[in-house]
This record gives structure tokens, C-alpha cells and sequence, in this order.
């Protein structure tokens, strides 16, 4: 659905002229994805509306360029989407007005933290979708199609834009079979690719690299490509070298193994800006 634009400047643009690769940035609020130092997100993992909005009122100024809200973590979410629409206006009210919001729920099969089945999935991202707080949602590429482009739809009529996202926690599929990935999650019209890996030695993580700059010399979006846990950790700071757009770091609970220290994550990510 790349085009969108919703009235706080969520607007997908041509990358800085001269830009070989051709990338689009997307601009939600503040943040640009897609240029120069990746971005840094921090999820919130709280199980209240109440504690999602403290979560995000105390943290520390400058951490997050992007804040995703977990509503999976929101007990009761799966069964009643009122508390989507309680839990982003909380958070939006107490937010920097410059930082914007992605609303994601994380299936389990995919490491979410509730069970849903696809019609429970579908209320949920279209009660994010109907909020008018949430700057983005996360929709996965693995949502039976109907459902999923069902979504896409919705959004784009919206003008939300859409994360569309892959997770495999159980290994790292090979360099080819992961561009496929990113190519499909394109083609059903992502504004943004996003796969997360599990690696089981280097090799995995030069894989997930590898596989990040072969799409990233072709697409026309942001990128996000992360492999998890302590070795994957590299992954999370070499984002502008490999052209993954979007990386994420913690204040406090974590969403994934091996995410950061937000603070820390972000000196590390200008000292390679810095040496570029």
C-alpha cells in the first residue's frame, strides 16, 4: 500500500537524490525510515492500558524514535478490542507528540504472548486501524491471505501504513528463501519489510545479512531484518551498512531475545553512522 498518508505525516517519499538504490522512505511524525542512522524502536510489553500508558510516560527522553505497542501483552485484547482502542489512546496521550506509534499483535505462532484465531486477529488490527492513534500496524505475511489482504485493504482506505512482518524463531531459512520472503511481503503491498530470525551460529547471521543487502539493492521501501538472540545482536547495530532500516531496543522488559539497552543501542548506532 505504498502511497498512504495519514494526517500526522505518514508519508512515504523517494529516497535523497542521487541515491543509487532508489529505496522510498516512509516519514511517520518525526522519524523517516530508510535514511541514514536506522531508527530505533521500543516495544512496550504491558498487560494494562493504564500500565502501557506509564510505560510509556517514563521513558527516558530520546530513546525511541518509534514506539510499538504490543497488544498482544494486553490481557484480554484477543477477546475484546476495546482494550486496542483504550491501550493506543493511552499511550498517544502521553507520548511525544513527534514520536509515532506502531500497533502490533504478535500472533503465537510467531512468538505473541496470546492465542488468537484469525477472525479474534483481524478485530484486533482493525480496531488499531479504526483508533486514529496507531501511525502504523504490523500484519503478517503468514495471516491466511483472505484475512490478510482483507487488512491491507483496510488500511490503505485508512491511509495507515502496514508492516508486514515474518518471524522464525526456530531457525534461519536460507539467504534465497528469506529475499522470497521480503519479495512476497512486498508484492501484497507492505509499506515496510520486516523479517526477524532465530540463529543457531554466525553462519545463520551472514545469512540474514546477506540476504538483507540483496533485497535491500532492490526495494523500493524500508526494510527491517533482525536475527535474535546474542548473536544476532550485531544485526541489530550494522542496519545502515546492510539496509535494514529499523531496529529494536528495550527500556526495561524485552519483546525478543536479544534486544538492548535502548540508550546504548543508540551510541552504537551513530558511531557507525560516524565511520561511514
Amino acid at each position: 500500500m505504498t502511497g498512504g498518508m495519514t494526517g500526522d505525516g505518514a508519508t512515504p517519499s523517494t529516497g535523497p537524490a542521487g541515491d543509487p538504490s532508489g529505496v522510498r522512505t516512509l516519514t511517520l511524525r518525526g522519524t523517516t525510515l530508510g535514511r541514514g542512522v536506522p531508527a530505533v524502536c521500543v516495544p512496550l510489553v504491558a498487560a494494562t492500558p493504564q500500565a502501557a500508558a506509564q510505560d510509556a510516560r517514563t521513558l527516558p527522553p530520546g530513546a525511541a524514535d518509534v514506539v510499538e505497542v504490543r497488544l498482544d501483552h494486553v490481557r484480554g485484547s484477543a477477546q475484546d478490542p476495546g482494550l486496542v482502542t483504550a491501550t493506543l489512546d493511552a499511550v498517544r496521550a502521553v507520548l511525544p507528540a513527534h514520536v509515532p506509534v506502531l500497533a502490533t499483535f504478535r500472533s503465537a505462532r510467531e512468538g505473541g504472548a496470546q492465542p488468537a484465531d484469525d477472525a479474534a486477529y483481524a478485530a484486533v488490527v482493525r480496531a488499531a486501524l479504526a483508533s486514529g492513534t496507531a501511525d502504523a500496524v504490523d500484519v503478517e505475511l503468514a495471516t491466511p491471505a483472505a484475512v490478510r489482504d482483507d487488512l491491507l485493504a483496510a488500511a490503505r482506505e485508512q491511509g495507515v501504513p502496514v508492516v508486514v512482518s515474518t518471524h522464525d524463531f526456530a531457525g534461519t531459512p536460507d539467504a534465497d528463501a528469506l529475499v522470497d520472503v521480503l519479495r512476497r511481503q512486498r508484492d501484497v503491498g507492505a509499506d515496510v519489510c520486516k523479517v526477524a530470525v532465530m540463529p543457531h551460529d554466525a553462519d545463520d547471521v551472514l545469512t540474514l545479512l546477506r540476504a538483507t543487502r540483496a533485497f535491500a539493492r532492490e526495494a523500493d521501501r524500508p526494510v527491517v531484518a533482525i536475527a535474535m538472540g546474542g548473536l544476532g545482536v550485531v544485526t541489530r547495530i550494522a542496519g545502515e551498512v546492510f539496509g535494514s532500516a529499523l531496529t529494536f531496543g528495550a527500556v526495561g522488559a524485552t519483546s525478543a531475545p536479544g534486544q538492548v539497552d535502548a540508550l546504548r543501542l543508540r551510541e552504537v548506532l551513530a558511531l557507525v553512522h560516524d565511520a561511514l
